[in-house]
């Protein structure tokens, strides 16, 4: 049996976590989640609302500080992160979080294990996990950045998308600038379009510490960029240098496309 200190089961903490957002769900009428997903996420809602949800993860974390090591904090996430409901992944995600100071680079690959597991199949999860667990080990273990090279190979899309959403917190304070150029510029070929999002809020990000690197990029490698990506990527520039950049990417794009249309045709082989 899972046990805390003071005797109590972690699987009672679950359900205690379970009750809570039950007695707090609301119709969907006064608030849908349903309508920010697309497509066949599998996921349940009890529209309890994100300010909601994380003042329960602090106060199931505050309940057990004295108590609990962050192995607890996993053990009680490793569960509620299989239950269908949004809610209940995120609350878990922000009980973990509540003992950061305890994170270590063994959490990484567990926290890995919940993206390929498609436990956080929907952005909001995936996103919670980079936010508040992946993004700020890599902050503290800056080394451990470098595993996100494998991760934007992965063939899982989420955690792809991981790679680059959890390098946010490191680019945006000037770290790991070149390690995110290069995982943005492996990633453009990515046809998802939660990629593409991911990559542009990844390089938008950081440009804040270094707008003219970021221009430069944009103008160098423009022709690849998903236009998807490129939108989100020049956000922060004033509205005349966005519409710069726009421009001459889309003209280098169209004169790609010229020169393609008239390649000289390939030779045709020989019949033998």
């Amino acid at each position: 049996m899972r046990r805390r200190a003071d005797g109590e089961t972690v699987d009672a903490t679950v359900r205690r976590v379970t009750a809570a957002l039950r007695r707090m769900a609301r119709p969907t009428g006064s608030f849908d989640a349903a309508r920010y997903f697309r497509g066949e996420h599998g996921l349940r809602f009890y529209n309890v609302g994100t300010d909601r949800m994380r003042a329960l993860g602090r106060e199931i974390a505050a309940a057990n500080t004295d108590r609990w090591t962050v192995e607890d904090a996993m053990r009680l996430a490793d569960i509620v992160m299989r239950d269908p409901h949004l809610e209940t992944k995120s609350v878990g995600i922000e009980v973990v979080a509540r003992f950061r100071k305890s994170f270590t680079p063994l959490l990484l690959p567990r926290w890995k294990g919940w993206l390929s597991a498609n436990l956080s199949a929907n952005w909001a999860t995936t996103d919670a996990m980079c936010g508040l667990l992946i993004g700020p080990l890599l902050v503290d273990r800056p080394a451990l950045a470098l595993r996100m090279r494998a991760w934007s190979r992965d063939r899982n899309m989420w955690v792809r998308r991981a790679s680059a959403v959890a390098l946010i917190p490191s680019v945006r304070h000037g770290a790991a600038l070149a390690l995110g150029y290069e995982i943005a510029a492996r990633l453009h070929a990515d046809r998802q379009d939660l990629i593409q999002k991911a990559v542009g809020w990844m390089l938008r990000e950081a440009g804040k510490t270094d707008m003219p690197r970021l221009e430069r990029y944009l103008l160098a490698n423009g022709v690849r960029i998903p236009r998807t990506t490129l939108r989100y990527a020049i956000e922060r520039f004033p509205e005349p240098k966005r519409r710069q950049i726009l421009a001459v990417t889309s003209r280098a794009a169209r004169g790609r496309d010229r020169s393609a249309t008239h390649a000289a045709p390939a030779a045709t082989p020989r019949r033998r």
